[in-house]
């Protein structure tokens, strides 16, 4: 390369930064504070540095039949260096109980529900939130990795293979030893590779090999890629999931999920990357390699979620929208009526 990464990751960070305190910086898709000023046309948005917000993560189970035994298990959102959580209350059937699951410590509401010989029925639950939310950068709070969570962070998992396909976009590619600069590149080869793309069937799975072939998908196939490509290269990578927050709005629905990526170098610490929002905002490539704007908010990290309590079924491929199990089988999705909306607060 005739302009070293190094070089370029400096500059591209210095430049969102001066951009960002000048109020001139384009974002991604979601999210955008109260006291943020308008983007020039619909195609821009600022950088978010912060936002507050209630958030409220509800659902209606449809046409459980009588005498069903109704199992729920839902993400539950928690404090964390980007993010500051207030459960505000939370309305289930019967007792609401908590549980982390042992390999990503992920927060877990479990609900049990017996449904009574009336025919078929609903079970509706909603747990409401106070989040703030602040832009997110490099994270230093973990300079290295123990044993267990490095292995954890360069093993494979279902969807997301450390040898095989995905590792033909890196031949001829010269990897830098520096694990920020080997990042950028991985970060730049997918985003060249995919396009932001939800009409084939198959995107959305988290895939890397399906990523891989048809160049096109959503975030979960966007970072899929880039993960299995970090941890082929001894680069600790994980996966982090949540909610976007809509910037041109104050209040209103949230229509589906959003996740992004995080990867690992000894005495720097955790790099975010956002790479489907680069790919569907160009300007704002250089900003989401190391930064995350604030429009948005983290529910659970990690794929193939073995649930606690112990589910009949297989682990999730991930976790973020309720899995539900009636009398041990598990519920179709057509089935579950999702109802996620937020309102700024100050």
């Amino acid at each position: 390369m005739s302009f070293d990464l190094s070089v370029r990751r400096y500059v591209c960070l210095a430049s969102v930064a001066l951009l960002t305190i000048l109020g001139c910086d384009n974002g991604g898709s979601e999210g955008l504070s109260m006291s943020q000023p308008a983007a020039k046309n619909p195609s821009e948005k600022l950088v978010v540095d912060s936002r507050r917000f209630e958030f409220e993560y509800a659902a209606e189970i449809q046409g459980v039949p009588e005498n069903a035994s109704v199992r729920i298990w839902f993400p539950v959102a928690e404090s964390n260096p980007q993010q500051t959580v207030e459960l505000l209350s939370s309305d289930v059937p019967g007792e609401l109980t908590l549980h982390r699951d042992e390999k990503y410590q992920n927060q877990i509401g479990y609900v049990e529900q017996q449904m009574d010989a009336t025919g078929e029925g609903e079970i509706r639950f909603g747990v409401k939130y106070k989040i703030d939310r602040v832009e997110a950068g490099t994270d230093g709070s973990e300079l290295s990795l123990n044993r267990k969570q490095n292995d954890l962070f360069l093993s494979a998992n279902a969807m997301v293979p450390v040898e095989g396909k995905p590792q033909t976009l890196l031949a001829g590619k010269q990897l830098p030893k520096d694990p920020v600069d080997a990042g950028l590149l991985l970060y730049d080869t997918v985003e060249s590779h995919m396009t932001y793309d939800k009409s084939k069937p198959g995107y959305g799975k988290g895939d890397a090999v399906w990523a891989c072939d048809s160049q096109t998908g959503n975030c979960t196939d966007f970072h899929s890629l880039f993960i299995s490509l970090a941890r082929s290269q001894q680069i600790p990578a994980k996966f982090e999931i949540g909610f976007p927050i809509p910037s041109d709005q104050q209040e209103g629905k949230v229509g589906g999920y959003h996740c992004w990526a995080w990867f690992h170098a000894d005495g720097i610490g955790w790099t975010p990357v956002d790479i489907s929002e680069a790919d569907k905002n160009p300007s704002m490539k250089d900003y989401y390699f190391g930064k995350l704007s604030a429009d948005r908010v983290t529910f659970s990290k990690g794929r193939d979620i073995e649930l606690v309590p112990k589910a009949e079924q297989d682990p999730l491929n991930y976790f973020v929208y309720p899995y539900v199990e009636v009398n041990g089988e598990t519920w179709p999705k057509e089935k579950i009526k999702l109802n996620f909306s937020f309102k700024d607060s100050q």
